[in-house]
């Protein structure tokens, strides 16, 4: 799988999670601090979310230090559905149930295990077939379409 993976500053987690998205076999690539000392949080997050809506890449990745700057500014961008997790209890739940396409990370709070199993979590869980849960991401592409509509 092909993931767009970004972070606002240089820090030892989002290599780590590269090394792993590696391992996976999966193919990282690099937005943001990698390739600067830093990078602005909105910026990163849109160019990932960006990507990732236009079908470059399939999956994406991002890191701040909360986590929540880049998870709010990726869902700015139409036909993302960024998903700041903690665990990999909530990674599995954010793509099954929300089919979220954008995982977000804090830098501040995320040991390197709890990124491993979150990673695993997020990509061995496949989207609900449920109704109810279709029926729910069909209302939120409704209103987001709304939305870019209303806003041109």
């Amino acid at each position: 799988m092909k993931i767009a993976i970004g972070t606002d500053m240089e820090a030892h987690l989002p290599n780590t999670v590269v090394d792993l998205l590696r391992k996976m076999g999966h193919e990282p690539t690099l937005f943001g601090a990698f390739h600067t000392k830093s990078a602005p949080w909105p910026k990163v997050a849109v160019e990932v979310a960006t990507a990732v809506s236009n079908g470059d890449f399939d999956m994406g990745v991002l890191f701040c230090w909360t986590g929540t700057g880049i998870s709010l500014a990726a869902n700015k961008v139409k036909g993302i559905r960024a998903a700041l997790c903690n665990d990999a209890e909530t990674a599995a739940g954010a793509r099954k149930w929300n089919n979220a396409n954008v995982l977000a990370m804090s830098l501040r709070s995320t040991s390197e295990q709890v990124a491993k199993e979150m990673l695993e979590a997020w990509f061995s869980t496949d989207p609900s077939e449920d109704t109810d849960d279709v029926i729910a991401l069909e209302y939120l592409e409704r209103i987001e379409n709304e939305r870019f509509r209303d806003s041109r």
